[in-house]
């Protein structure tokens, strides 16, 4: 495995290096985000689509569980892979996981997964783990109640303040380090370097 730390000082220098990175992905590939609440994983993945060319109105699929984002033949990137955006936050463990049939979609997809920690690695051999980390920490998130746990794609069910806390994912233009950590045979020899602004490697 290897770290790369990368510094943003806005949200839109944010969605700049997603864009970069959605140079070096294809179908197949299965990205990780965490990070607090406020730190930018919505706002990445917006980036991260638009140099994909996919459907746009890219937001939280946090009651949904899972919005696919197509691909646009008229877009940026014609013939490209299509983005699943997937909030894995209320999916307790990876049974639940499977439950929602990701496997169907990732030969052709590019699969982003917040809150996708300790969930998804079994998903793919190789993966990229974003963990994006606010200067100022923000709130931590509220926990998610029991009876939700099985909710998945299509449910309606949502409580207020669960709803709210994650309406807090909205990035502001504040500095950010973006900790990409590369596991797999797949980014075994893939410079990163050209994301952007780099504060750090490690082997």
């Amino acid at each position: 495995m290897t770290l790369w730390e990368f510094a943003t000082g806005t949200a839109e220098a944010t969605q700049q290096l997603a864009g970069k990175l959605a140079e070096l992905l294809r179908a197949g590939d299965l990205i990780i985000l965490s990070g607090e609440l406020g730190a930018g994983k919505t706002t990445f993945t917006q980036g991260l689509g638009r140099s994909l060319g996919v459907r746009e109105g890219i937001i939280s699929p946090t009651f949904v569980l899972v919005r696919i984002h197509p691909n646009l033949p008229d877009g940026s990137n014609p013939g490209g892979p299509d983005l699943v955006h997937v909030d894995a936050y209320r999916l307790a463990t990876p049974g639940e996981i499977d439950d929602i049939d990701l496997e169907n979609t990732m030969d052709s997809s590019v699969t982003v997964v917040e809150w996708g920690v300790d969930r998804v690695e079994h998903l793919a051999a190789s993966r990229l783990e974003i963990e994006l980390v606010r200067a100022v920490g923000g709130a931590s998130p509220v926990a998610a109640p029991t009876e939700a746990a099985g909710d998945f794609a299509g449910s309606d069910v949502e409580d207020s303040d669960f709803s709210a806390s994650f309406d807090a994912d909205e990035d502001d233009d504040e500095p950010r380090t973006l900790r990409l950590v590369a596991v797999g045979p797949r980014w075994a020899e893939t410079d990163f370097s050209l994301l952007g602004q780099r504060v750090n490697t490690t082997e």
